[in-house]
């Protein structure tokens, strides 16, 4: 699993053959410049959905559910993810919560709707958690990653991402799962994984934090640079565009222009 946020993302992980994309409410950071995901909201979200959706043929799409779209009410959650379904065409939706959205996502999943659920560290929640921590580092704390992960399968998700688990425990949770676990800084012992796209392809200025877990396999930002600022160059030397990039006239018509130009 991969995520794209845009057209242009959602093409590439489309061809590139990933078997899922997430349309992460990380797009709140990495597409429209905002301090953290509990800025954006359900109207964007959509947006950018339906972006996605139309470039992608093979992949199965998710969309997040962002926060303040499924908190208050079981209905509310499935409304929103109505929305998303119908107006964002993706095939599913995700939410971040364990035991105590459990009813929201069996609410959800009866209406016919795919749930990805999302547990461990949950950065719709940072400010509840402390920041940006690993879970389960304790014994404690540990069980409440399983608890939590074995609530939502009950509840009806085909899957969920363990976010920021120790590897070990991210292992013995998959073993405890009928269900697939996707992991993101939770070890290889998970059934699948999950990366920003903008984040591994190396799509951003040199110096921007990156999480622990986060393997930069591109340098899209550097190759994009090259390219502008060879643009740039050959624009104000006058190389571009060359004679290859442009339509050219018959001899005869272009004298007759000119003649026409000279008697005005």
């Amino acid at each position: 699993m991969i995520t794209a946020h845009d057209f242009p993302s959602a093409h590439v992980a489309d061809h590139a053959g990933m078997d899922m994309i997430l349309v992460g409410d990380s797009l709140a950071m990495v597409a429209l410049g905002m301090e953290d995901t509990s800025e954006v909201v359900l109207e964007e979200m959509i947006l950018h959905c339906r972006s996605v959706s139309r470039a992608t043929k093979a992949a199965f799409t998710i969309g997040d559910l962002p926060m303040g779209s499924y908190e208050i009410a079981p209905e509310q959650a499935l409304e929103s993810a109505i929305r998303v379904v119908k107006e964002g065409r993706v095939q599913g939706v995700k939410l971040e919560g364990g035991i105590e959205f459990a009813p929201t996502i069996q609410k959800i999943t009866r209406a016919g709707i795919p749930v990805l659920g999302h547990v461990g560290l949950t950065p719709q929640r940072q400010h509840a958690i402390g920041g940006f921590r690993v879970q389960g580092k304790t014994t404690t704390s540990a069980m409440k990653v399983l608890e939590d992960a074995l609530a939502v399968q009950a509840a009806g998700c085909f899957a969920v991402v363990l976010e920021a688990v120790p590897a070990e425990v991210a292992a013995l949770v998959t073993k405890r799962l009928k269900i697939p676990t996707i992991g993101i800084g939770a070890g290889n012992g998970c059934s699948g994984q999950v990366l920003v796209q903008i984040d591994m392809s190396g799509n951003f200025p040199p110096g921007r934090f990156l999480p622990k877990f986060v393997k930069q396999y591109g340098n899209v930002w550097a190759e994009s640079i090259k390219a502008i600022e060879a643009y740039k160059s050959e624009v104000k030397s006058r190389q571009y565009p060359a004679p290859a990039h442009t339509y050219p006239m018959p001899p005869e018509e272009l004298t007759e222009f000119e003649k026409l130009i000279e008697s005005n």
